[in-house]
């Protein structure tokens, strides 16, 4: 389905109301009502027999005889009518329809199918877009559309809102109207039978009037479709969520899933951190958030500095700001000194600076200049309290004259109502965020943090894994296929321990023997001192079953410990089954945490990787946090630092730091793990220690079962496709490695466009280009592989991959459907073949994903370009916008072959 025909549903040229009706209080009469209120500048169509004309407007008796094919048909019938009219509406050639009608899924037509179903088929037939069913319909302003029953009309604004609930929807219409708040969009999904959250994220990304997207979500279905297209356009705009259902049970719905801390809110929490969106947890909030977003500069840190003339307003924000994770900023001396000897103000060590009950603007002024000055200062909060003393429309303008230039964020609090209210006018035509209580500015400055901190993750350079982390794959597949050929679920002890090691996870020496005799002799080549444990599937809670002993000194302390433990099983669990017994050597780490981690199965988001505070404690305060994979070291590090165990981690007191990047690896080689092998269904590290001397897994299991054809798609974000690589040889006698761009590409890409001359720059780019931010450059190597593809080729040395000498890259639109390409060589290498590699590259891939066109812009003064196009069979054609530009074309369902080209070029 395109993505092209929402054009038709946001912007429509004529519109059929299905079911218009002039019954005071139906559905068909309001939506007609709303429809002529909306001022459509084309043709609004009412259909229905009964009726000669609704609401004045000449009707029609059906969708055949309406004397045009209307862009959007708007369907307000009862639900067994459905159907038939989506079939009426696809042969007249409408191509899209929104569908308020309820209760589709409930109901069955006489073939057997859901009536949700019947439309769905209907509407694929016939290439039509579906919005709902069971939504509230959609109101443009700016487009005199409003498609909806809702009770209120919305201004025009810059604010899209799209909704999965229509009472949500309705009370945001009621609330936006009375807070004088504008839109660009109101969306409501429904159902979303067809088109969902990522079609909507994909168009309004594109939108101009759209300056902020919001979304009410409940749950989505296409997970890989949603995250693509939030990740892109977050880049590009805004994009804030209020998740609904927030207490849903465990994500897993098996009883070994139990063992997991991680519920399904939990894995949203990690999809819309990954995604770069912001997540707030009422209305209030989010409509606070998108105004803090346009009014805040960018944020360059998150230290806070509180100034206030009353205590408890102060401690209130500081309470907020420690709740939420924040930090006061802790003050240099130079900055304490003036402000206590010139100022008189109340300090204590990372504390806000009070200043006196009935401070004079003065006062305010040269606090916040010294403030302003201090480079441990990221963000000052001033607050004031009324007084008798003191004008707070003169204290609010000292404060907008003592700002200056400064680049620091800056947001007033002022309390109060009547005597505050103008000077919150002020501040809003200065443009300074300001706010009515302290709770509000410090959770709304967290806010800002948290979404700069998501921002910066799309953007960061993660490091490299280290060298020797290169897996087994093929092993650790054999293990676990031969269980699954054993019509096992679980691997047992020792395969789960040998999977992980293959994978670089230190795991404690583990021997499994299949009783109590055994387990005695196996303690002699293990060493002492031993743990001890019941090998069974029926017993989950070893230490508190009396299934385990710890500190085994002998071997004859182990038989005694496992026959006595084979003795409580038989009485107390006789119905559980007895595997054999797990020996293990004892680990004594005295100040290590006790973590955990693993990976579990969401039913949408597929495998996602957990992390928290391990042992009993981890359940009781659901110290989690989740990410999904692929994981690089810096996703790893942002999913531990989103667990309050985490500063813990750091050190404190007599307890040194872990070694935080063990565990890091750990979190990175579980997601290696899980993408390399399908079959892994779930990976419980039950504990992990982890001190300064490293991590090491003391209980482990990992459950199992046949991966059919899921492959990657499995996966909510497309992997490191590794097995596009290729090696090639340039002659005379380089040899290459031709392979997807990756994000730790960024330094070498950064030494490629340094290396390119000034005019090939302005060829490629189509303009003077004189160097390339962070953001640029981790916008070309952070790629989504889904909507993009970048081809890099390398030199070879051996083995190590060095610079970079040229690249190819293509933009998919969403639809899949054309893609635009760009590509550039170094320049010492133009002319050797180098270029047509990477082009025939990028055309094999495009055509093997079943792209249909291939396109690219080049200046008309690029000839190298238009003879590497000319060899591949483009056809050339004018931009008729830009008569210096020439588009090219090629069609890849046509076969070609391509043109002589340099000798020498060989492929392996």
């Amino acid at each position: 389905m395109s993505l092209r025909q929402l054009d038709s549903l946001f912007r429509p040229r004529s519109v059929a109301v299905i079911g218009a009706s002039n019954r005071p209080g139906s559905i068909g009469s309001v939506v007609m009502h709303n429809m002529l209120r909306g001022g459509l500048p084309g043709p609004i169509l009412p259909v229905n027999p009964r009726y000669e004309s609704v609401s004045g407007v000449l009707a029609y008796p059906g969708v055949q005889e309406l004397p045009l094919v209307p862009d959007l048909a708007l369907v307000c019938t009862p639900p067994g009518t459905v159907p038939g009219f989506v079939q009426e509406l696809g042969v007249k050639g409408t191509k899209t329809a929104v569908i308020m009608s309820r209760d589709l899924n409930r109901r069955q037509d006489e073939a057997g199918r859901t009536l949700q179903q019947s439309v769905t088929e209907t509407a694929y037939r016939h290439s039509m877009r579906i919005l709902g069913p069971d939504c509230l319909g959609i109101i443009v302003p700016r487009s005199g559309l409003n498609a909806s029953f809702g009770h209120t009309d919305i201004a025009q604004g810059k604010i899209a809102f799209v909704s999965q609930s229509d009472a949500l929807g309705t009370a945001v219409l009621d609330w936006a109207g009375s807070k004088g708040i504008g839109f660009s969009h109101f969306i409501s999904l429904g159902d979303c039978l067809d088109v969902d959250f990522g079609d909507i994220i994909d168009y309004l990304k594109g939108d101009p009037h759209s300056t902020s997207i919001l979304l009410y979500m409940e749950s989505i279905r296409n997970a890989r479709r949603f995250i693509s297209a939030a990740r892109s356009a977050s880049r590009n705009k805004p994009l804030v969520v209020i998740k609904g259902d927030k207490f849903s049970v465990s994500a897993g719905g098996d009883a070994s899933y139990m063992d997991s801390p991680v519920s399904t809110d939990d894995i949203y929490d990690g999809v819309f951190r990954r995604a770069g969106m912001l997540r707030v947890f009422d209305l209030a909030e989010l409509f606070d958030a998108v105004e803090a977003m346009a009014g805040y500069k960018p944020l360059r840190g998150d230290r806070l500095a509180i100034l206030s003339n009353g205590g408890g307003p102060a401690m209130m924000a500081r309470d907020v700001l420690k709740a939420r994770g924040g930090r006061i900023a802790q003050l240099s001396d130079q900055t304490r000194q003036h402000l206590q000897q010139g100022l008189q103000a109340e300090l204590s060590h990372q504390e806000p600076v009070r200043i006196i009950d009935h401070a004079s603007s003065e006062t305010y002024s040269r606090a916040l200049e010294v403030l302003i000055q201090d480079q441990s200062v990221d963000a000052i909060m001033v607050i004031h309290v009324p007084t008798a003393f003191a004008c707070s429309q003169d204290i609010a303008g000292a404060v907008i004259n003592s700002l200056g230039r400064t680049r620091k964020n800056v947001i007033a609090v002022w309390l109060g109502e009547k005597d505050a209210a103008q000077a919150r006018r002020m501040f809003a035509l200065a443009g300074i965020p300001t706010y009515e209580t302290p709770d509000q500015a410090a959770r709304l400055f967290m806010d800002m943090v948290r979404y700069r901190r998501n921002q910066e993750l799309l953007m960061e350079t993660p490091d490299s894994v280290p060298d020797e982390f290169i897996p087994d794959s093929r092993a650790a597949g054999t293990i676990v296929r031969n269980a699954l050929d054993e019509n096992r679920n679980c691997l047992s002890a020792p395969e789960t321990n040998e999977v992980l090691s293959i994978y670089n996870i230190p795991v404690v020496a583990t021997r499994q023997a299949a009783d109590a005799q055994e387990a005695s002799l196996i303690s002699r080549e293990l060493g002492f001192p031993l743990a001890l444990k019941i090998s069974s599937p029926d017993i989950q809670d070893k230490k508190h079953s009396g299934a385990l002993a710890l500190d085994l000194e002998t071997s004859g302390d182990v038989l005694k410990a496992a026959r006595a433990m084979q003795a409580r099983l038989a009485a107390g669990c006789p119905e559980a089954s007895l595997d054999g017994f797990i020996v293990q050597k004892m680990v004594r780490r005295p100040t290590a945490h006790e973590l955990t981690a693993g990976v579990i199965q969401d039913p949408v988001f597929g495998p996602a990787i957990f992390f928290g505070l391990g042992n009993t404690a981890g359940k009781i305060f659901n110290d989690v946090a989740v990410g999904l994979p692929p994981l690089n070291m810096a996703l790893a590090g942002e999913i531990i630092k989103q667990t309050r165990i985490s500063g813990l981690l750091a050190g404190r007191g007599n307890r040194p730091a872990i070694d935080m990047q063990a565990v890091r690896l750990i979190l990175v080689q579980l997601s290696h793990l899980v993408i390399d092998l399908p079959e892994i269904q779930e990976v419980i590290l039950k504990t992990i220690l982890a001190d300064a001397g490293g991590a090491v897994v003391l209980d482990a299991r990992i459950s199992i079962a046949s991966a059919g054809f899921a492959g990657e798609k499995r996966l909510s974000i497309r992997p490191y496709p590794g097995y596009l690589e290729e090696h090639a040889e340039l002659s005379p006698g380089l040899r290459l490695i031709i392979r997807p761009i990756r994000p730790e590409d960024e330094r070498s890409h950064q030494d490629f466009v340094e290396s390119l001359t000034a005019e090939d720059l302005r060829l490629r780019f189509m303009g003077f280009v004189h160097e390339f931010s962070h953001a640029q450059l981790a916008q070309l190597t952070q790629i989504d592989y889904d909507r993009e593809m970048a081809f890099i080729a390398s030199a070879l040395e051996g083995e190590a991959h060095r610079e970079t000498l040229g690249v190819v890259r293509c933009y998919f639109d969403p639809d899949n459907i054309s893609g635009e390409f760009a590509i550039v060589v170094r320049s010492d290498l133009k002319g050797r073949g180098l270029g047509t590699l990477l082009m025939d590259k990028m055309i094999r891939y495009c055509r093997h994903r079943g792209l249909q066109e291939l396109t690219a812009y080049a200046l008309r003064e690029n000839t190298g370009m238009h003879a590497l196009a000319e060899k591949f069979g483009f056809r050339m054609e004018k931009d008729p916008e830009d008569p210096e530009t020439i588009l090219l074309k090629l069609d890849l369902n046509q076969q070609q072959a391509v043109k002589s080209g340099p000798a020498g070029i060989v492929r392996n």
